[in-house]
Parts: structure tokens; C-alpha cells; sequence
């Protein structure tokens, strides 16, 4: 396992100015769409509650961990915010041919998903990295610990990657919860309901300073989780299950978990 300083003191070792200009140029164009275009439209159409922004750092690297309802996350997360959020994302969304992939690729890549580079690693290790790279950075990464949408309006069980991530990163870790977006976009449906309210609410800043240095302890990394995960539990007001939402929604469908596929929540697969 690679050893890694803080990313405050790690930052020099990021990737290449090059590369990080031309991601960032690659998210410029939708970036500026949700500002200048998709913001009045989303604030006009659907008047979203939001609230917590202040706890959102203006600047400097920070962990935005949330809740996973919908597939309209992607839009009212961070529209109340005046920086961007990355994500880690699976491969797929980038590798699709024709023009549905090339479609595929540049949504994904202008609301800021980022794919894992899985050169040398299995997928928890390949998604790590890219995390630390983008916090490296001095962005916001968003991580959904439950690893995927969920299958109904409840909270399920986060994985520990995030943990891990905090702990190796030792950046401020932001609770933030979604807001009636399940309703408001459940899935399969392909456009948003009209007269629900969706909004996102931004928590405190968490403190793990304590555990610094057990990044390798899985009872140390599962405690940081459910304290994660029951902070997010009550910005939100959901109902929590103990389990992950992969497994139930694999029995839904009749499929097996496969967990050589497993990042430890850190990228988000849908």
C-alpha cells in the first residue's frame, strides 16, 4: 500500500499543471452553463430549500459527503455553491463508443466526474489515488458512501472508503444532505417532476483529527463511517437501513454483487 502525505503537504505532487489545465477546461463549458443558464431555470422551476452553504469552504480542498437519492444530485448539490464539486466515477461513463458515447463522456465529464485510473491497482486503491489527486488539487470532491443511488427514499450503509480518504487526506469532511430528490426524479424517469421541492443542506465540518494515522484500522475507519453516515442521517431525516443499497438492489433485480468491483464507496457507479 502506497504511503501518502496530508494533502496540504502533498500538493506539489499532484498531477502535471498541463493535465490539470486541461480537466479543468473540460469542465469550463458546463460549469458555466449551470451558472449562467441552468441556474435560473433549476431556482424558477423547482425553488429549492437550501441552507448550510457557509460551512462550504471558499477555498482549499474539503470532502462534500452526502446522501445518494437521485440522479438530479448531480444538478442541485452543488448549485447553491460558487465552486464546483468533482466526483470520482466509474470508467464506464468514459469508455462508450459512437455518438452516445461521446455524449456519455462529455456530460460526465462537465458536471465534474473524474474516472478512476485503475493502471496498477485494484478499484478501492485506483479510486484512493484519484481522490487524493483531486484534493491535491485544492478542489471539492463529493463522495457518496452509500456507492450508489439508492433504491427507494431511505439511507443505507456507507462504505469505508471515505474514511480511509478522510484519514490519508486530512481535509475538512462536510456532511451534506439531498433533499426530496428521490420524489422529485425517481428512477427510470427521465426528467424532473414539476411542484416538488428539492433542496441540498450543508452540515459542520467534521473533525477526525483523532484518528489520524489508523488509516489501516477497519475498526477505526467503520466507526468514522456510521459517525458519517449518522450526521448525513440527521441533516436529511431519513430512515437508515444497515445495509448496503448495491445488495438490495441487486436482490431487486436478481443479480450478484460482484466484490472484485468494489471502490469502497468512493466512486459513484449509478
Amino acid at each position: 500500500m502506497s504511503h501518502h502525505l496530508p494533502v496540504g503537504q502533498d500538493r506539489k505532487r499532484a498531477r502535471p499543471q498541463g493535465a490539470r489545465s486541461e480537466e479543468g477546461a473540460r469542465m469550463l463549458w458546463f460549469w458555466i452553463l449551470l451558472r449562467i443558464v441552468l441556474s435560473p431555470i433549476l431556482y424558477l422551476g423547482w425553488w429549492p430549500r437550501n441552507r448550510g452553504m457557509r460551512n462550504v469552504p471558499k477555498r482549499g480542498p474539503a470532502l462534500m459527503v452526502s446522501n445518494h437519492l437521485s440522479f438530479a444530485d448531480h444538478f442541485f448539490g452543488p448549485l447553491p455553491l460558487m465552486r464546483p464539486i468533482y466526483f470520482i466515477g466509474k470508467g464506464e461513463y468514459f469508455t462508450g463508443r459512437g455518438i452516445k458515447g461521446l455524449i456519455s463522456k462529455g456530460f460526465f465529464t462537465g458536471v465534474g466526474v473524474v474516472p478512476v485510473d485503475r493502471t496498477g491497482g485494484d478499484a478501492a486503491e485506483a479510486a484512493l489515488q484519484t481522490g487524493l489527486r483531486i484534493l491535491g488539487e485544492g478542489k471539492l470532491l463529493g463522495i457518496y458512501p452509500e456507492g450508489t443511488r439508492a433504491p427507494d427514499e431511505r439511507l443505507y450503509r456507507g462504505k469505508t472508503g471515505v474514511a480511509r480518504l478522510a484519514l490519508k487526506s486530512r481535509v475538512p469532511v462536510i456532511p451534506m444532505a439531498m433533499i426530496n430528490t428521490f420524489a422529485l426524479m425517481p428512477p427510470g424517469r427521465p426528467y424532473p417532476r414539476l411542484g416538488v421541492r428539492p433542496g441540498v443542506r450543508f452540515g459542520e465540518p467534521m473533525d477526525f483529527s483523532r484518528y489520524y494515522g489508523q488509516e489501516d484500522d477497519h475498526d477505526v475507519l467503520r466507526e468514522i463511517t456510521d459517525e458519517i453516515m449518522r450526521t448525513i442521517r440527521e441533516l436529511s431525516g431519513q430512515e437508515y437501513v444497515d445495509r448496503y443499497a448495491a445488495e438490495v438492489k441487486a436482490e431487486m433485480s436478481g443479480k450478484e454483487v460482484r466484490p472484485e468491483e468494489d471502490d469502497g464507496g468512493l466512486a459513484d457507479r449509478g
